[in-house]
């Protein structure tokens, strides 16, 4: 398979900003038809609010200008490429892959995921678009992540303050959509956080839907003030007093929650392959088996809160907020991952590589250097073909600096190759629903 092509592009006209993109996808396909590649099969195509009342005549300019290419996709706040993002502005970005057809197949409300006739055309995974509106959402994706083989999903949800809407050869509103790959389609996926703990791990012991009832055995709201700082020795009745609370309002709406499973067996297969891995991971950042929630109450009352997910006993949880540090170092170290396995991957393939001459002669150090000098070259890792990257709506390049500064970093870091994606009204990663994340998945050669 050969490196996916893209475009990108902003104007007032929709219309306008396809004829651009057009005209960006055209001359690399030329190129490439010259040295006798196929021709495309499968698109991405994300757009701004500002298209999505014209997403159905978007899709059939679309499909008139590339017939027999199943398009997929939906709209963000903003939508970004390699380096660049476009964000509360008009902006459209496709990519376009020459992929097997039978080892991919699209997906959506009317068309669901088919059987497979042979164990080699079986979905292994998907990427998911999901309208904020679906209910029992979180179910939804953890029945569809059964239906793979691997079950991993990938996406985000919509996020527009206009029309919700997704691409999945049609258009569409409400519920879920697609495309779900075969075992011959490798891609390798992660997860960034964007928050920083506050306190210690805890865990439930007490809870009624979504109110927190009790964190280890002691009163929840006593522990939430504590470990906002807000709560000193013995005044814990002076702390949930109206007056005390109030003040403490400002602090609480910037305060988040982060989830993960109870331990134990019965909780998903990307908990039970990483037992070691604890709520809150090394360097004061989350591992990726935590996900986000907002604080939406308390009740002094009970002495509890109340968070934005029904919540069961033996789940662990920590209080964090939004860090722009810390999400700019996680970022770094996500992609760093994403590129260090391209490069061990060539490295096994071919002993010839400079990656593998520095694994058998070269210092740790010098190899290290080498690695963050091609990355700064904006060369791609071996075997990249392509990358979907979906972050928060909420991060975004102000959070990390500039305008654009995101996805300057992730080009930084993994090099230039071909990327789409959009900022979503939540990330879906694994068999799970997130908050203030990205999710990386770059597909393999």
């Amino acid at each position: 398979m050969t490196p996916f092509v893209v475009g990108h592009a902003t104007h007032p006209l929709w219309s306008g900003a396809l004829a651009l993109v057009a005209a960006q996808l055209e001359a690399q396909l030329s190129e490439r038809a010259g040295r006798g590649s196929a021709p495309p099969t499968l698109g991405w195509v994300y757009f701004t609010e500002a298209y999505a009342e014209a997403a159905e005549r978007l899709l059939a300019a679309l499909r008139q200008r590339w017939p027999g290419v199943a398009f997929v996709g939906t709209v963000g706040v903003g939508v970004c490429a390699s380096g660049v993002e476009y964000f509360d502005e008009p902006g459209l970005v496709v990519m376009l892959a020459s992929l097997p057809r039978d080892q991919f197949q699209v997906f959506s409300g009317t068309a669901g995921l088919r059987g497979a006739h042979s164990p080699a055309q079986r979905a292994a995974t998907a990427l998911v678009h999901a309208d904020p509106s679906t209910p029992e959402l979180p179910e939804l994706l953890a029945e569809l992540a059964d239906r793979t083989e691997t079950g991993y999903l990938f996406g985000g949800i919509s996020a527009s303050r206009r029309r919700q809407v997704q691409i999945a050869d049609g258009v569409f509103e409400g519920g879920l959509s697609g495309v779900a790959f075969g075992a011959d389609v490798h891609v390798v996926s992660r997860v960034t956080q964007g928050c920083t703990p506050l306190g210690p791990a805890r865990r439930v012991t007490a809870c009624d839907g979504s109110v927190v009832l009790a964190l280890d055995g002691r009163p929840a709201l006593p522990q939430l003030l504590l470990d906002l700082n807000l709560l000193g020795a013995g005044d814990a009745r002076d702390a949930l007093q109206p007056r005390a609370l109030r003040a403490a309002v400002p602090r609480l709406r910037r305060t988040l929650v982060g989830l993960t499973e109870p331990p134990g067996p019965g909780h998903g297969a990307a908990h039970a392959a990483r037992p070691e891995r604890s709520l809150v991971a090394q360097r004061g950042s989350f591992g990726e088996e935590v996900r986000v929630r907002h604080l939406i109450g308390v009740d002094p009352g009970r002495q509890a809160f109340a968070i934005a997910e029904v919540v069961r006993p033996g789940m662990g949880l920590s209080f964090c907020e939004r860090d722009a540090t810390a999400a700019r170092r996680d970022l770094v170290r996500m992609c760093t991952e994403v590129r260090e396995e391209f490069e061990s991957r060539a490295e096994a393939m071919d002993p010839a590589t400079p990656a593998a001459k520095s694994a058998a002669g070269e210092s740790a150090a010098t190899a290290a250097a080498a690695g963050l000098r091609r990355a700064a070259e904006a060369t791609a890792a071996p075997g990249m073909l392509g990358a979907v990257y979906v972050s928060c709506s909420g991060r975004g390049g102000p959070h990390f600096g500039g305008p654009s500064a995101e996805l300057q970093i992730v080009r930084h870091a993994l090099g230039d190759v071909p990327l789409v994606g959009f900022f979503a009204g939540g990330e879906i990663a694994h068999r799970q629903l997130y908050g203030y994340t990205g999710v990386l998945t770059v597909f393999c050669s």
